[in-house]
């Protein structure tokens, strides 16, 4: 093909090149999670957590404590670093306890409103409670409270686990918060706090991670082992799915209150939501990811003189391509770091060149070559047009697009915004046709297999997948109940406004 094509013939049902903004031609997770008992200045750690974590969410962010008299919170809209550097707002938000969380909206207006940890005084004092996931019966159990007197202030599908606790009439707390737990269905890791605990648990299969760490004696929880590094805490294990942890003075009591279920975490953490840097499931991130480009060099090998990684989150698969297939590696494609969602393009001129904002081809290492493009997915299509266009532009003679994950066929339900199924370029086209429309020489996905085997097993057992890979698969390991099926025309957000 040469750099003449003009690769963005629509397909009926996808977006045109410049309908969408390119920010949304990526899957976003929503949720971030951290808590903190026992350290003085405890919402000083939960923000550097926070920091940490910041890529599962950048719309807003907040943080509770509890110092021994009373609860104390700040939220925000905008990135963590904007307001929770300064110290004087930290200053606000004292105590020795702290749950803290980042997210990040599927629709909707940012509202404070929504900001979690989500408070109330309940009959047994405070609580407050922070959520990574999202429940698949929350409307249903939302509409029957409210019919039964319940008030709700948020849209957060978080506020109906408060509302349940605080309508049981269990005698203790553990209890009341335990039959909560047995109305909610979906995907969760809770941290939660009270005068006197910090609560931890993760849903039956265990779909969002959860991880507990000790920092000099205290124990922290959060969603991933990076935010443990970045506070000097020492990983002690992963809460397991199904798994409540209640911190106290009298130390770390873990209870079981599901019955069995097997393990399924979300695939897509080792795909592209989880920090590279994070261990999952006991294993590197990193080199899960490296492993994906091995097995996607052995399944769909090109005759190339260069692989090119879509910065920055296909650069362990491109790596791994490249030791693989023996084609070198290179560096491309140069992101601009300071390019954040809100960038203004009011123009179609300048809407045009949007994709610069955030990317530009390095010439030197394009020029006259066939190279090969490696990206962690595809979701609509629209970016890896700009891309690939991109390169022609910069010289190169032949463009193979390489996908280190299988084709995006069915939306998610568990806390990952995913576009309106029509919009998912790999559930109404072959890769011929979503070839022909991004404007490649050739395109390739890694297997559902393949994928299995870079984390080490034979393939998928069909019967008893070990992974929660419904993206690709349609396989939902938990009820939908708040959906008329797996293909509904739009997706249930945490912050969904209610109707």
């Amino acid at each position: 093909m040469s750099s003449q094509a003009e690769p963005n013939h629509p397909i009926d049902g996808v977006p045109t090149e410049y309908e969408l903004d390119l920010a949304e031609d990526k899957l976003h997770e929503e949720c971030g999670v951290f808590g903190v008992y026992g350290q003085q200045d405890a919402a000083a750690l939960v923000a550097l957590g926070l920091h940490a974590l910041q890529h599962r969410g950048q719309e807003a962010a907040g943080i509770v404590t509890y110092d021994g008299t009373r609860f104390h919170a700040e939220k925000r809209v905008g990135l963590v670093g904007d307001h929770f550097s300064k110290e004087q707002t930290i200053a606000r938000v004292p105590g020795s306890c702290g749950i803290g969380h980042v997210r990040y909206s599927t629709t909707g207006a940012t509202a404070l409103r929504n900001v979690q940890p989500m408070f109330a005084e309940l009959s047994s004092g405070g609580f407050a409670i922070c959520h990574n996931g999202n429940l698949t019966n929350a409307m249903s159990l939302r509409r029957e409270m409210i019919k039964d007197g319940a008030i709700f202030h948020s849209s957060s599908d978080t506020e109906v686990i408060l509302q349940l606790v605080a309508q049981s009439r269990k005698a203790r707390f553990a209890e009341r918060f335990i039959e909560a737990l047995h109305s909610i269905e979906g995907a969760y890791s809770l941290v939660a706090m009270t005068n006197k605990k910090l609560i931890g648990v993760r849903d039956p299969y265990g779909i969002r991670p959860l991880v507990l760490g000790d920092l000099n004696g205290s124990p922290v929880l959060a969603s991933e082992t990076c935010a443990l590094d970045i506070i000097g805490a020492t990983f002690v294990r992963e809460v397991e799915n199904g798994e409540l942890i209640i911190i106290s003075e009298d130390g770390i009591e873990s209870l079981r209150p599901f019955p069995p279920h097997p393990k399924r975490p979300c695939i897509f953490e080792y795909i592209y939501f989880s920090r590279p840097d994070s261990i999952l499931g006991g294993k590197s991130v990193y080199e899960c990811r490296k492993r994906f480009g091995y097995e996607l060099a052995k399944e769909s090998p090109v005759e190339a003189d260069v692989v090119i990684p879509v910065p920055d989150s296909g650069v362990p698969s491109a790596v791994g391509f490249a030791q693989e297939s023996g084609i070198p590696f290179e560096l491309g494609i140069i992101r601009n770091h300071y390019v954040g969602r809100t960038f203004i393009e009011p123009t179609q001129q300048i809407r045009a060149l949007g994709v610069k904002l955030k990317h530009n081809a390095n010439r030197g290492a394009i020029e006259g070559k066939r190279i090969v493009l490696v990206d962690d997915s595809i979701v609509r299509g629209t970016t890896s047009i700009k891309i690939v266009q991109m390169m022609y532009d910069a010289g190169a003679t032949e463009v193979h697009m390489r996908v280190a994950s299988p084709p995006i066929k069915h939306p998610d339900f568990y806390g990952i915004d995913t576009p309106n199924p029509k919009a998912l370029i790999a559930a109404t086209h072959t890769i011929e046709e979503i070839a022909a429309h991004i404007g490649v020489t050739s395109l390739a996905y890694i297997s559902i297999d393949g994928v299995y085997r870079a984390m080490g097993y034979e393939g998928r057992d069909n019967a008893n997948p070990q992974f929660t890979d419904h993206s690709f698969t349609g396989d939902y390991p938990t009820a939908l109940t708040d959906m008329e099926g797996p293909h509904v025309p739009k997706q249930l957000s945490l912050l969904a406004e209610a109707g």
